[in-house]
């Protein structure tokens, strides 16, 4: 029996995959749902989970800071609690990749269309005006994504320092440790501070770019 190696199957994978994103889209549109609408419903829902992620990385540094200031009490409790934020930080910013990815894919099924379909005017003036609404479409979304995945790429460092004093503390759960937890809940306020202003930025992009192809014509 032949095996083919796991390498030589990645091609057919994505293969598969895209084709599995076709058959959807297929499937959709004979439900009444084109690919344009389908697009805003994808940046609308990356937009909540980048808001949801904003929240949860805002909760995660008071549940830190109020650990770096405990006096007494139950203190391996309070390490659960820091810990459950850090957790639920990581399944938001895995969330808001797997949103983001969902956009881009999505985007790509419709631009490849919409310039198929410049091929089948007749009219060269209708042509011109549909490649100028595509061409403006594919700008705001180039900046989009740009917006989208910096704030993206801003939870990974919060993420990988959370991680570490989450790490750290369940080895060192005393009042020493804690002690030396004031720098870094300092350090954690100024990242996190940059990582929401981001986010607030691809928050608003996000709500502009949905105005926009609500309000613009199609292909």
């Amino acid at each position: 029996m032949r095996f083919t190696s796991p390498v030589s199957a990645l091609p057919l994978f994505a293969l598969l995959l895209t084709g599995c994103a076709s058959v959807e889209y297929k499937i959709r549109e004979s439900f009444g749902q084109h690919k344009r609408e389908l697009l805003v419903d994808r940046v609308e829902t990356a937009k909540e989970s980048q808001e949801e992620a904003k929240e949860q990385f805002v909760s995660a540094l008071e549940q830190f800071k109020s650990l770096t200031g405990f006096r007494g009490g139950d203190l391996e409790k309070k390490y659960d609690e820091v810990k459950e934020q850090c957790d639920r930080c990581a399944e938001r910013a895995t969330d808001v990749s797997e949103r983001i990815a969902a956009v881009e894919d999505v985007a790509r099924a419709l631009f490849r269309e919409w310039e198929g379909e410049l091929k089948q005017y007749s009219s060269r003036t209708m042509r011109l005006d549909s490649q100028r609404k595509l061409d403006a479409t594919k700008g705001s979304f180039v900046r989009l994504m740009e917006v989208m995945r910096n704030a993206e790429a801003r939870m990974k460092p919060v993420l990988a320092t959370l991680n570490d004093q989450v790490l750290y503390l369940k080895h060192n759960l005393n009042a020493r440790a804690i002690a030396t937890l004031g720098g870094v809940s300092a350090e954690l306020q100024r990242d996190i501070d940059v990582l929401v202003e981001d986010m607030e930025r691809a928050i608003d992009d996000a709500a502009r770019f949905i105005d926009e192809m609500k309000e613009g014509g199609g292909g």
